[in-house]
């Protein structure tokens, strides 16, 4: 049985500009050379990535490649672990019309479909799906090197001033 390398995070094909404007830091090497990290200051979601987030041609983008400490007591990648990279996502979905979207969310609703194992490539896709002046409202699809893990949709709520 040939063995096939596990898929890398540099082996998509990503525009070179930023996915939208607002706080972002461009990572310059390694696997993740060519995604950007979102340059707000958030403790939880630093300690449960790190969360990467490029356009391509098919849009918004996100990844992460959860390690051994994102595993719950079934060895499996803990549904909260993906439940946040699922709001980090909604987020970066939510921005997918050229703005960084600050806010906080209102309401999101996930579909465990399977499980994901430290390791594995997570990248998350989706679609901005509407919105107004003050709510966004978007869902997507997390996958595991090419696997469906997690359906989530939400609602953001944009803060005043944002």
């Amino acid at each position: 049985m040939p063995h096939h390398p596990a898929p890398l995070a540099s082996d998509l094909r990503l525009q070179p500009e930023p996915p939208f404007s607002g706080k972002l830091t461009r990572i310059e090497t390694g696997e993740w050379a060519g995604w950007y990290q979102w340059g707000g200051v958030d403790p939880f979601e630093n300690l449960a990535g790190p969360f990467y987030v490029a356009r391509d041609d098919q849009g918004i983008v996100c990844g992460f490649r959860p390690g051994a400490d994102n595993r719950n007591g079934h060895g499996i990648i803990h549904g909260g672990s993906l439940m946040t990279f699922a709001d980090f996502s909604l987020f970066m979905i939510g921005g997918s019309e050229g703005e960084q979207v600050q806010g906080v969310t209102v309401t999101m609703n996930c579909e465990f479909l399977r499980a994901a194992n430290a390791g594995q490539l997570l990248l998350a896709r989706g679609e901005r799906t509407g919105g107004g002046r003050s709510l966004i409202f978007a869902r997507g699809l997390i996958r595991a090197d090419g696997r469906e893990v997690l359906a989530f949709s939400g609602t953001i709520k944009k803060l005043k001033g944002a």
